[in-house]
Parts: structure tokens; C-alpha cells; sequence
């Protein structure tokens, strides 16, 4: 049995939704401020590095639209 975690569905949603967004997050996201605490990466530094931030640039990826597709899987 495979145990599908909330961090795997979440982003598999997020991937299905917007396949170009890029993101890092560590842990489970089980709420609004879980979600609020990913890490989009918005572009890279002059090191190749990723430039991330907290604020979410995809308005199509609301806490609300992914949670209710997550909450299909």
C-alpha cells in the first residue's frame, strides 16, 4: 500500500494546475498557512541559485482551488 502524503498531493496539484510553476516546500501542507509557507521560485541568481518568495505569483493557485483538488486524489 501506498501511502499518498498531503505533500505528494499537493504537489501533484499544483503541477497538473500550472506545469510551469516552480516551488519548494518541505513537509506536509494540511492548511492555508502550510501552503502560505511554500517557496516559489522566481527566477535564479547569477550563481544558477533559485530566487524564491513566499508571496504566491500564480493567481490561479489559490489555497482554496488546490486544497478542493486535492481533496479528489
Amino acid at each position: 500500500m501506498t501511502i499518498y502524503t498531503t505533500a505528494m498531493k499537493c504537489a501533484n496539484v499544483i503541477n497538473n494546475m500550472k506545469p510551469t510553476a516552480q516551488f519548494i516546500f518541505t513537509g506536509n501542507i494540511d492548511s492555508e498557512s502550510d501552503f502560505n509557507n511554500i517557496k516559489w521560485v522566481t527566477g535564479e541568481d547569477e550563481n544558477g541559485d533559485a530566487i524564491t518568495t513566499t508571496t504566491n505569483p500564480h493567481a490561479e493557485l489559490t489555497w482554496i482551488k488546490v486544497k478542493a483538488e486535492m481533496d479528489k486524489l
